[in-house]
């Protein structure tokens, strides 16, 4: 923080205080109740603000079909979704998969990754509440580590850390260090493999070209580890299924570019198809694709 001018100084320190308010706020709160009041403030916040339009631009490319009613309630169901991401964040490390708040499908698939002896990779994308598949990991003696973006505010990104559920590696050369080591050892890794590397790969995502991160297929080729896909839905509320499907074995063949390519197609595909079927449980707010 020493290099920080004042201003900035300032500036992240009321960031913090709101983000704590917040957080406090929430926490007093039964999980339902902090969910359905996050709702409640995303909806009828969110649509408002500038930030929308890259939304709306962004369903404009995906999904083109769409009338500007249903462009309306998916923006509003997101900023819904997102609202009650927040409110349920000072909760959500405690909830137990087996309290009927959270249904677990592909079960055996989740014993499986947890007795590869080698490791694996979870990936999923920013879906419904993305934080839960640390925890339910964590349920079935699987402790993930995690890449993330670290938040530009120093004290705000301490909070998240300690709010996460298992080791988190910021995205850059250190952070992969970290994560490259895990597997190493032979522990299991999480990706969202969702957003936007403006040094990745082309690859289609809803018929455009996207640049994508091929990190997921790259280390699970080169440690000859399975990819587990895990989608995670919002049902109602606070409510919620967790589906690990089989997991993905991405070879490696003669032509390590190919393979990157081919990989992060299939995987793009398959996010796809789970965000067209709940639109509004996506975060339609990166800047995704290069018209966005």
């Amino acid at each position: 923080m020493a290099e920080l001018s004042l201003g900035r100084r300032l500036r992240y320190a009321a960031e913090t205080a709101g983000v704590i308010a917040a957080y406090a706020f929430f926490r007093v709160l039964p999980i339902d109740w902090a969910s359905a009041v996050g709702g409640w403030l995303g909806r009828n916040v969110g649509p408002r603000l500038g930030l929308s339009r890259r939304a709306r631009r962004n369903l404009a490319l995906a999904l083109p079909e769409l009338s500007a009613d249903e462009t309306d309630r998916i923006v509003a169901g997101m900023w819904d979704n997102l609202g009650r991401f927040a409110g349920e964040m000072p909760h959500v490390a405690r909830l137990d998969p087996e309290d009927g708040r959270v249904e677990i499908v592909g079960i055996e698939n989740v014993r499986r990754a947890a007795a590869e002896p080698d490791g694996c990779i979870f990936f999923s994308g920013h879906l419904a509440n993305w934080e839960l598949l640390p925890i339910m990991a964590r349920h079935h003696d699987i402790e993930l580590e995690s890449v993330y973006r670290a938040a530009n505010n120093p004290w705000i990104d301490q909070m998240i850390q300690n709010i996460r559920v298992g080791a988190l590696h910021p995205k850059g050369a250190q952070g992969a260090r970290r994560a490259v080591a895990g597997l190493r050892a032979a522990r299991p890794l999480a990706l969202l493999v969702d957003q936007k590397m403006n040094d990745g790969i082309a690859v289609p995502f809803f018929g455009r070209p996207a640049m994508t991160a091929p990190a997921l297929v790259d280390l699970a080729r080169k440690f000859r580890i399975p990819a587990y896909p895990a989608r995670i839905e919002r049902l109602e509320g606070a409510r919620f299924r967790i589906t690990v499907l089989p997991p993905i074995r991405f070879e490696a063949g003669p032509d390590r570019h190919a393979d990157l390519a081919a990989g992060m197609t299939q995987v793009n595909a398959l996010l796809e198809t789970w965000i067209r079927e709940r639109p509004a449980q996506w975060l339609w707010l990166h800047r995704r694709w290069p018209e966005s």
